[in-house]
């Protein structure tokens, strides 16, 4: 008992000075930028633990929430997690981002804002996602009712890839964001570190074409216009990793059907500066046992980092993965052998050269966010276990990043 407490005290040493040591990155660095399959900073390795919390905007919208937002990314912060994901879109609505299409909800930008402030505070990098391809938060279906409201003439949700004026609707909402002046740093965003990268679109899906081709040209046509206004970010695409039609073998990792997406084609695209994959094999294949999901899970985590490694040559990140307490046979013990064996094959992945740089768990709350529970959430402060469990993964991905910075 003693030997593990003692055992206890040195990793949360060693995460809380690692910690301290990003913060002051933070504070005096530049932009993490690609170079080849890696993640640089200042000319080093960047490699990392991070989380998904994509309500973080609505909840700072309310003055009496907004501290929630600050214990996730203090708790978050003290684990070593150092990558944050979360939406910089909502579209619809009085108490939307964007009411309608041009016009804004300025209290709601607000918020936003101290959602980049708090994370630089605390040392977290973000990676924003601009639209939603669900009806979440208005996304693409919103795009399309605006447009249809408009006159404008629209068969499906899918017009939001190919309509002209839906098109515009989102480029004009991407220059919005991307030159926003933060009102509590008085940076623009284009201009801050503490941002990452943005992502075109939370998990872009087209019904209408399984192959690939539509999004391929969507991706082609916004990622060199996102990089005409901000050329200091990373840009990704927001993709699961379905395999499509260009290479037809590669499917066979799919977990039984396409989305519209292709992982190769629509990463090849030079503006896209790395590679992005879900994984929910929980959800994807339900009704298989453990063993089977697992497999799965190791087989799509390796194509996808083999794929990044030699043909897109670009660098992989694992933004979202999770284990649901509404599975059969759920405990907070299976979660935690899950994510275990999640982050083991992301070390040992990214041991070979740090392609595979981090991995985004799904998701984190503060105490007493029950509106926001969808299966997957974790409260750090209250599933200390899982703490743990990241704690460790974040101290093990930071001593690689300083052994391949050697």
């Amino acid at each position: 008992m003693t030997v593990f407490m003692n055992l206890t005290s040195v990793i949360v040493l060693l995460i809380s000075t690692l910690v301290c040591e990003a913060r002051l990155l933070n504070d005096t660095a530049g932009f993490v930028q690609s170079n080849g399959t890696e993640f640089v900073l200042n000319g080093s390795p960047f490699l990392f633990n991070g989380f998904n919390s994509y309500w973080m905007m609505n909840v700072a919208a309310d003055p009496n929430q907004t501290y929630k937002v600050s214990n996730v990314f203090r708790d978050a912060s003290a684990a070593g997690l150092t990558v944050c994901r979360t939406w910089a879109f909502s579209d619809g609505g009085n108490q939307s981002l964007q009411i309608s299409p041009g016009l804004y909800n300025e209290p709601m930008f607000q918020a936003l804002d101290f959602v980049v402030a708090e994370a630089k505070k605390y040392g977290v990098r973000l990676i924003l996602s601009l639209v939603n391809n669900y009806k979440d938060f208005g996304g693409r279906p919103q795009y399309v009712q605006w447009a249809n409201s408009s006159g404008v003439p629209v068969n499906n949700d899918d017009d939001f890839y190919n309509n002209t004026v839906i098109k515009d609707y989102y480029k004009a909402h991407v220059k919005t964001v991307l030159t926003r002046n933060n009102t509590i740093t008085g940076t623009a965003y284009r201009d801050e570190p503490t941002i990452m990268a943005w992502e075109l679109i939370n998990e872009p899906r087209c019904e209408v074409d399984y192959s690939g081709m539509t999004i391929n040209a969507w991706v082609q046509e916004m990622a060199p216009y996102v990089k005409s206004i901000d050329n200091n970010h990373l840009l990704e695409v927001g993709m699961e990793g379905f395999y499509g039609d260009s290479i037809p073998e590669k499917k066979q990792y799919n977990p039984g059907f396409q989305v519209g997406t292709d992982f190769v084609s629509n990463n090849l695209i030079e503006e896209i500066d790395f590679t992005t994959i879900h994984a929910y094999p929980d959800n994807w294949l339900a009704g298989q046992n453990d063993t089977v999901q697992m497999a799965f899970m190791q087989s799509w985590m390796t194509s996808h980092w083999n794929d990044s490694s030699t043909i897109l040559k670009k660098p992989l990140v694992l933004t979202e993965f999770g284990m649901s307490n509404k599975d059969d046979g759920y405990s907070i013990d299976a979660r935690d052998s899950f994510m275990n064996a999640v982050y083991s094959s992301i070390y040992d992945l990214a041991q070979h050269g740090g392609t595979f740089a981090g991995g985004l768990i799904w998701q984190l709350l503060d105490e007493g966010m029950d509106p926001y529970d969808d299966g997957y959430e974790i409260v750090l402060s209250q599933n200390s276990s899982t703490n743990s469990v990241i704690s460790q993964q974040s101290s093990k991905m930071i001593a690689l990043e300083h052994s391949l910075g050697i």
